[in-house]
């Protein structure tokens, strides 16, 4: 197993800004550098240590579904080589966990999709009978499979705070004010950027939710980022259906009422809630079977998904 990389030291390139996962560098005007780390978060603090290989597998699950889904929506990808754009010393830390990126204008929600009725989705529904203000059937339990995908956006929080589920409308709205310029400029009116994401994340999650069940996984629901170009066209960014942005469970032990075991992080956050710890920075370190266990699942699902085996 490799020795993670926490965080990168590239000088070549301006640093933006670092995320709980990427680092982003500034290319010209046009590009972005984005280098994703081993860095991981769990309720919403970075850990202190970090998941051998993560960005790496990331990257590369990544990679796949931009791939895959293309025909659907356009994607942030140039299509340039990362090793090309830093300094030689610099190639070993973008060395299969960066991608080279449009500069784009990203949509101020989390478009958030749900096949099944699990996490925060399941606690709405246990008080209003509703998801992000939307009804469901009575009688649905844990893990139940909804009737359809479901588009449930949320606002995007600053590290260390919590996502808010909201209804369409004020996904409508936030975009519309977001957009105010590009809206003027283009002639689009302004409730369609919403509904376009909301339309475009449910297909591409039929489409991804499709081929997985073919590979023997649920995915129970996934969070997509979009942004706008000058022209207005909607892209998919950022990444699309990992473990870290997606809830993956094999379809051999789902079962409704239960919580299945899981292919992403909820191995990581169902170990941290075995520890007196309130959730918040510092977060305790994590012992070694713990880190070997989570590279293995991210591992796994990256080679059922894409069919092909990863090797460092």
């Amino acid at each position: 197993m490799t020795e993670a990389l926490f965080e990168t030291s590239i000088q070549s390139l301006p640093l933006l800004g670092r995320g709980k996962v990427r680092d982003i560098y500034a290319i010209d005007a046009d590009k972005l550098l984005i280098v994703t780390s081993d860095r991981i978060s769990a309720f919403d603090v970075i850990l202190p240590d970090a998941i051998p290989d993560k960005g790496k597998v990331l990257t590369r699950l990544a990679s796949f579904w931009f791939a895959r889904l293309a025909d659907i929506v356009p994607n942030q990808l140039t299509g340039i080589d990362p090793e090309t754009v830093v300094a030689a010393g610099e190639r070993p830390q973008v060395r299969g966990r960066a991608l080279v990126v449009k500069r784009l204008r990203p949509l101020p929600i989390e478009a958030v999709v749900r096949g099944y009725l699990i996490g925060s989705g399941w606690k709405d529904y246990q008080t209003t009978g509703n998801v992000c203000g939307i009804r469901l059937p009575e009688g649905l339990q844990l893990a139940s499979r909804l009737p359809e995908p479901i588009f449930t956006p949320a606002t995007k929080a600053a590290i260390g705070a919590h996502d808010e589920n909201v209804a369409f409308e004020r996904a409508q709205a936030d975009c519309a004010a977001a957009f105010t310029d590009l809206l003027a400029t283009t002639g689009r009116s302004a409730d369609t950027i919403a509904a376009q994401a909301r339309d475009v994340a449910i297909a591409l999650y039929t489409t991804a939710a499709a081929h997985a069940a073919a590979r023997g996984i649920i995915i129970a629901d996934t969070k997509f980022e979009f942004g706008l170009d000058a022209a207005g066209t909607l892209h998919l960014i950022d990444e699309a259906l990992t473990p870290d942005s997606s809830r993956f469970w094999p379809a051999d032990d789902w079962q409704v009422g239960s919580n299945p075991p899981s292919y992403d992080k909820q191995y990581l956050r169902d170990y941290l809630e075995t520890l007196v710890w309130n959730k918040r920075a510092p977060a305790p370190r994590l012992p070694q079977a713990v880190l070997e266990r989570t590279r293995a699942k991210y591992v796994e699902a990256c080679e059922r998904l894409t069919g092909e085996t990863f090797v460092e």
